[in-house]
Formats: C-alpha cells, structure tokens, sequence
C-alpha cells in the first residue's frame, strides 16, 4: 500500500493542523521584513565584479523590444547570457530607473523576501502532511506523540527555519551582488515548482466511484472549485519549473527532486509516483527542452564551463572536496566570508583527504537515510543534487569555488539542523534558534558593509583569501587609477605569483611600469603577455607606444600594424602608427592613419589635433582649423590644440581669434613661454597695437 493509500486525505490533514490564517500571515510578515531589513543597508552598494559586464555594459538591456533581443542577448552580456529571464528582469530594471544602482538591489531583496515566504510555505505544508508526521515519528509507537508535536509547532518550525536561513550572512553574496539575482530567480522557481506540487496533491486525488463522479458533475459547485484548483496548482508547478530553467542551470534537478519528494512524502515509492503521475512528471521533464535551448544559445559558455579548458575534472573534483566542506563550516560558522576565490584548485589528493572523507561519510548517510529515515534522506539528496550542476566534476573555469552556489543549498542544511534541535529541546531549542537568527541578521548587516565600495571589496578579498589573483589584479587597478602605482606594481606581482600565466595581470603590470618609467621592464611584461595571448590588441599598441620610447620605430609600427589587424575600429593604434609615420616623413600615410582614428572615434582629440597639424603643414590651413577646433570641443583643456589652432588663424590674419586661443593657453599653461612670446608678437601685429 502507498501512503497515501494509508494516510489522511492531505486535504484533511492541512485542514486539520493548519494553525489559524492570521498566525500564518503574521509568521510570514515577520520572515519577509527580517529579510528586507538585514539587507537594508546594501541599497547604495554599488555594482561589482560580474555585475558590470552583465548590467553597465550590457546593451541587451537598453531597451524591451524586440524582445527577441533581450531574451537572447549576446555573449558580450557576461552572466545574463543564456539566462533570458535574468536579462528580461534587468532590463526592466534599467526601464525603471537607468543605471541606479538602489533599484537593482531593491529587486534583490524584494526576490529574497519572496524565496524565503516559498521556503516557509513548502517547510509548512510538508510537516502537517500525515506521511511526514510518521517519517519523523520512526515507527507507530512514536508517531502519535510526533502527530501531537507537530500539530502544535508545524508553524513556528517553518517560521524558524526560514528566518534563520533568510538572515544567514552565508547569502549575502548573492543577494547584495546584482548579477546574482539569477541564484533568487532560480531558487524561488524551485521552491514554487515544490509548492505548488503539494497544494495540488493536497486536492482530493486517486480514483473516483461513480457516485463521487456523479456528484462531481451534478453536485454542489463548491467542490468543483476545489477540483479545478488541483490542475490549477499541477500548471503553476509546470509553469515555474519552466521559468527555472530560463533562470539558472542548477535548476536542472528540479523534476528529479519532486519526484523524490514524491516518493518520500506522499505517494510512499517511485513505482506509485510514477503510476499516479506519469503525465505530470512528463510535463516537469519537458522544461528540460527549454534548458537545452538556452544553453545551445549561449554557446559561448563552452569557454568557461566544461572538460579541456585547462582544469582537469579530476582537479575540478578535488577541489569540490575542500569547497562544500568549507560551504558547510561556513553555514555553521560564516566567517571568514570571501567573494572570489579566483582560480583556486587543490594541489593533490593529499591536501583534501579529510574532505573528501567528510563528504563520503555525508553520501554514504544520505543513502542510508533515504532507505531508512527518507524525510532525513530527502534532504540530504536536495543539498547534493542542488550543488551538483556547479560543485562536482564539470569544471567551472572562471570561479572553481562560490559562495553564492549554497544560496539555497543552505536551506537543506538550515531545515535539518531545525528539525534536529527541535527533535532534542523542542520549542525551547526553536526559541534559541530565534535568537541565534537576531545575532545572524546583525552580521549580515555588517557583511553588507564590506561591499560599500569596489575598493573595500577588493580589499576584503586581498585580506581573507590572498591567493585570489582576480582580487589583486582588481586591486591594482583600483589603487593605479587612484595614482598609488607603486602600490598597485606590488598587488599585479602580487596576482603573477599565484597565477604566473595571467595575461591581464602581465598587461596591467607593463602599463604600472611604463608610467612609473621602467621601460625595459614594461617592454618585457608586454612581451609575455602576448607570448600567452597573442590576440591582445590592446597590449600591441601599448608595446608600441613603449618601443617608441625606447628608439624602436619599426618594431613600434610592426605592433601597431598587429593592433589594427585584430582590431580594425580600435583607433588608438591608428593615431599612434599615424605619429611614427610622421616621423619617417611619410605624410600623405600619416593623414590616412589620422583621418581614420577621427572616422572612428571623432572625440579623440589626439587624432584630430595631429590630423590637423597635417593638414597645415600640407597647406590647408581652413580644414585644419576646423580639426582644431573639433579637438577642443573634445577636451577644451587640451593646451597644444589651443596653441595650434592659434598658429593656423594667425596665418589667416584672424589675429583676434588667435590672440585668444593664446591666452586659453596661458591660463591652462602659465609657465607656457611659447605662447607668451607668440601672443606679445600677435599683439603688436593687430591693428592698433595692444
């Protein structure tokens, strides 16, 4: 017999332990403000890490129509791409308020609230359900005592178990990071595809006499209502089981899931899920089709997850060991918490053996649950199952670790440890879990704080988790721009030590050395960096710019040349070939070389002053004013375009006009004695003297 053959109606158990609506709503209220106020304080924290591929310069969002485009954006979107619902939410952001950054985090928190209602809901209505009340009771003896328990404390387990989960500083990751709305869309569709499951087996199911069928079609309209919304609740489980998978891919074991929920609450074996179900699981494995579909789209996810991209599924594998271990002392004790541990992989089966041990004695528990304890089992199989997308052996080659990955992973650990204090103390060790949930929520308010600027995030990563290149060679960049370049060489050296073969680090290294003067060095870093990618059009122009310096003319214009082959709109390496090209006297190729920089960027002053400069020396002083004047309109601070524009007008006899352009200079440049000298001469050339 299944069990739902030998236990109360659903329905009627629902019915029979669900505490007043009133209670409910306020156990709700209580979750939901709790989890907007903890995160309170990250509305003005502002876009980090990921979130300026995927937002700031994400054009895919710009606009919702077509909407073709904003559901399949380009691989340039970073992590909106293959994940069209994520994009669709971002651009409907971006429609309500730009770039702001308080409305992307409001989303956030907003989406948070919600997946912590939908875990309290599914936590609910899983414990009044008759099946769960004799899984947990272990045999009959017990079960009626486990009834009374539960008839009495079903709420304030859900309540308990989702608040604590809501304020966990575990999540704050992929709460207050924006591009991580992906893990709470992701989540909630889950945990809606588990909840609207159950409401629709909590309708009267199994086969109908004749007299029931009668009734059903000439009876009262009140039940026919309550049969509707049995299909009603299968649709809406379809529905967000499909939204999932346009979500994130880790949705993938959501079928598999309610099958075991299935299996392990209701129906009581897979054979009876399956024979009572089979359409409806046919619909769930349907969704997987939408998957496919989004990750064919993003093909470009086959350079950053999957086998030969440099990380060996073994390595992968090991490294998973140490990751989901430190995820689970984490959930324990969330400190030290890190954003990104870059490219981190373990050195051996040595260093993680005590992991590995770890993890082998949880499967081997999980199994034997499964067959003997299921409710403990289901669990179990939900934490692995939800990991198993990022945290097995498919390598992820750009975070080989994350915390984000336990957002709703930690709703398994969090649930079991809330049964299993409740198992021992009973509502004394639930209202010492509430309190621990205060003291949770402060340091998620606290955490909040170490994302207040890029600089204080890269920072806290540098600190907690040294060998994280990416938050070095971030460092350096920040630091460098703040003009700390000393400071910012020793975080890029820094970076290579733990990742040698890191181009970008290898690139911002040589740009920190050029400006600082070090040009043998800054040559050598260049060099190295194109050895690993020699595809970098930036770094051969930058290399260029630094042979220059050192006498190296044709070496410079081999590199400039390279720059303009892999990058034919980078107008840099135009403008730069142009200047090397004037200084072997081939004009007529030096105004080609200006005229297409100008083409492609008319707001680079540079190109448009030295195109300029050009033309009046090729004696067309009128199109060379009106380069001139172009230039300053791009920077009006640009003191040598002011001064050459002064030089064509007084060739024109517009000396009034060049008397000011010359002491435009001399306010930008008051030491400029060469402006000085040109406007006493122009002044004694004007009409009239001084």
């Amino acid at each position: 017999m299944t069990m739902e053959s030998i236990s109360p109606s659903p329905a009627a158990a629902a019915e029979a332990w669900s505490p007043a609506r009133g209670r409910i709503a306020v156990a709700g209220g209580v979750i939901a403000l709790a989890a907007l106020a903890v995160y309170a304080n990250s509305l003005v924290c502002p876009f980090v890490f990921d979130d300026q591929p995927t937002i700031v310069n994400n054009p895919s969002i710009r606009h919702l129509w077509p909407l073709q485009g904003v559901l399949w954006p380009p691989a340039s979107s970073g992590g909106a791409s293959g994940r069209p619902l994520l994009n669709l939410s971002l651009a409907l952001n971006y429609a309500a308020g730009g770039l702001d950054v308080r409305g992307y985090h409001a989303c956030n928190m907003l989406l948070h609230a919600l997946v912590a209602l939908a875990l309290f809901g599914v936590v609910r209505r899983t414990l009044v359900l008759g099946s769960c009340r004799r899984l947990l009771a272990g045999d009959s003896a017990r079960e009626s005592r486990a009834s009374s328990l539960l008839h009495s404390d079903a709420l304030l387990l859900a309540l308990t178990a989702a608040l604590v989960w809501a304020v966990h500083p575990l999540l704050t990751e992929s709460v207050v990071l924006a591009v991580n709305r992906a893990e709470l869309l992701a989540a909630w569709f889950y945990l809606l595809t588990l909840y609207g499951f159950i409401r629709a087996v909590e309708a009267p199911t199994g086969p109908r006499t004749t007299d029931e069928r009668t009734f059903l079609v000439r009876g009262p309209r009140s039940r026919r209502p309550e049969l509707h919304r049995s299909q009603v609740w299968y649709g809406l489980s379809a529905l967000a089981c499909l939204l999932g998978m346009a979500s994130k891919e880790w949705m993938v074991s959501a079928p598999l899931l309610v099958l075991l929920y299935d299996r392990t609450f209701v129906a009581g074996s897979f054979r009876a899920a399956w024979e009572r179900r089979r359409r409806w699981y046919g619909m769930l494995a349907g969704t997987w089709i939408v998957l496919g579909l989004v990750m064919v789209a993003s093909r470009h996810r086959n350079d950053t997850v999957g086998f030969g991209l440099g990380i060996s599924a073994w390595s992968y594998a090991l490294t998973q060991c140490f990751a989901i271990v430190r995820y689970l002392a984490l959930a324990a004790w969330p400190h030290p918490l890190v954003l990104d541990y870059s490219h981190y992989l373990v050195a051996g089966p040595a260093a993680v053996w005590p992991q590995a041990l770890v993890l082998a004695a949880l499967a081997a528990a999980t199994v034997w649950a499964l067959v003997r304890r299921p409710a403990a089992g289901f669990l179990g199989a939900g934490f692995f199952a939800l990991l198993a997308p990022s945290s097995s052996f498919v390598p992820l080659v750009t975070q080989t670790m994350a915390e984000h990955r336990m957002y709703l992973p930690l709703a398994a650990v969090v649930v079991a440890a809330v049964a299993a204090v409740h198992a021992v103390a009973g509502r004394r060790g639930l209202a010492a879990l509430l309190a621990l949930a205060v003291g949770l929520g402060a340091l998620t308010v606290r955490r909040n704080r170490d994302y207040r600027s890029e600089f204080a995030v890269w920072s806290d990563v540098a600190a907690k988790w040294p060998d994280s290149a990416r938050a070095q060679l971030r460092l350096g960049i920040l630091l460098f721009d703040d003009g700390r370049i000393d400071e910012a060489i020793a975080h890029y050296r820094r970076a290579l030590r733990t990742e040698p073969d890191n181009p970008d680090a290898l690139r911002s290294l040589g740009h920190a050395l050029y400006d600082s003067g070090r040009l043998a060095e800054a040559i050598e870093c260049y060099r190295a960096a194109l050895r690993l990618r020699p595809d970098l059009a930036e770094v051969h122009n930058n290399l260029g710019i630094a042979l220059v310096r050192t006498g190296r003319l044709t070496e410079a214009m081999a590199h400039y040349e390279a720059a303009i082959r892999l990058q034919p709109d980078y107008d840099k390496p135009h403008n730069n070939l142009g200047i090397a090209l004037l200084q072997l006297g081939r004009m007529d190729e030096a105004a080609a070389q200006f005229a297409t920089a100008v083409r492609l960027n008319p707001q680079f002053a540079d190109a448009q002053m030295n195109l300029g400069n050009v033309l009046l020396q090729a004696g067309r002083p009128e199109e060379a004013i009106a380069h001139y004047e172009q230039a300053i309109r791009a920077e009006p601070d640009l003191a040598d375009a002011h001064a050459n524009l002064a030089i064509a007008l007084a060739g024109e006899g517009r000396f009034a006009e060049a008397i000011r352009q010359c002491e435009i200079v001399l306010r930008l440049q008051p030491g400029n004695t060469r402006a000085r000298r040109m406007l006493a001469e122009l002044q004694a050339l004007r009409p009239g003297g001084r």
